[in-house]
């Protein structure tokens, strides 16, 4: 089922990319998705909450605490922060994407959304994109490829939630990078080639290195790789480098939506001629084969 989805959705946004090229558009698609999940598990996160709360008014027959108490409740960031859930002000929220997808102006009203969550998320700052309001695509479709994404349902468990976004979204980065041709090697190795040169090199514990990490996807493995092997998340720390700044907040992202902690740097950088971390020790070295 999954699976189809992936592909319908995949068919959908690339007839929706025009002439765009996929270099270009994958950034938003990729980012909408970003902004659809952290959306879903807020809104779930709130309704758990809420749920909680009001039982929590009948066992001690609190009737009377007004929704006041609640609103003040449900504003409290650290209920989100304990269970990985970003903060999503209400002006950045996907109904508010949603409803204002036809609007000439939902370019701007997105790359605000974006300022918004990264305002809140101090651990996205400098990594969501923001250039959908100078999006060279014909008119309206924008506003399609929104109500494409809105399809796209995450569902109330954040585990299985976060499941689902990792399949669309890896689906995606290696479709764009099929696309996108040769060119695509510089930010997407083949997950099969990944899972293979993740279990050669077996990371465990320690701190693990990606001199030219691409969107992640060595790292994402790396995780799975310890979790399947009896291991938890954390386990490892991430450290990694990108020179490319797109591909940079497409690695940040990717982690980010996993829950996954990491050191990218503070910002874009060459291994060899812009090292970010000059004094790490790594014990686990991941790399991209040459091709």
């Amino acid at each position: 089922m999954l699976d189809d989805i992936k592909k319908t959705l995949w068919a959908t946004a690339d007839k929706l990319r025009a002439n765009m090229d996929a270099a270009e558009y994958k950034h938003l698609v990729l980012g909408l998705i970003f902004v659809k999940y952290v959306s879903d598990t807020f809104a779930a996160r709130r309704a758990e909450l809420t749920r909680r709360f009001a039982d929590a008014s009948d066992d001690y027959f609190l009737h009377d605490c007004d929704d006041e108490l609640l609103a003040d409740e449900l504003e409290d960031r650290d209920y989100y922060r304990e269970v990985n859930v970003f903060w999503v002000p209400e002006a950045a929220r996907w109904e508010a994407i949603r409803t204002a997808a036809k609007q000439p102006d939902i370019g701007k009203r997105i790359d605000d959304a974006l300022t918004l969550i990264e305002a809140e998320n101090p651990k996205l700052k400098g990594i969501l994109d923001k250039r959908y309001g100078r999006a060279q695509l014909p008119d309206g479709k924008l506003g399609e490829l929104v109500d494409l994404v809105s399809t796209i349902g995450f569902g109330d468990d954040p585990g299985k939630a976060r499941d689902v976004l990792g399949q669309v979204y890896e689906y995606f980065l290696g479709q764009f990078a099929s696309a996108e041709g040769k060119k695509g090697g510089q930010f997407y190795t083949p997950a099969s080639i990944v899972k293979t040169l993740v279990a050669v090199l077996a990371p465990h514990h320690g701190k693990v290195y990606d001199p030219c990490c691409g969107s992640g996807g060595m790292f994402v493995q790396s995780e799975k790789f310890i979790e399947a092997h009896g291991g938890k998340r954390g386990d490892v720390s991430i450290y990694g480098q990108e020179s490319n700044p797109t591909t940079w907040r497409l690695a940040a992202m990717n982690l980010a939506i996993r829950g996954i902690d990491f050191n990218l740097g503070r910002e874009p950088g060459d291994t060899f001629t812009r090292n970010q971390h000059p004094d790490l020790r790594a014990d686990f070295i991941l790399a991209n084969p040459p091709f």
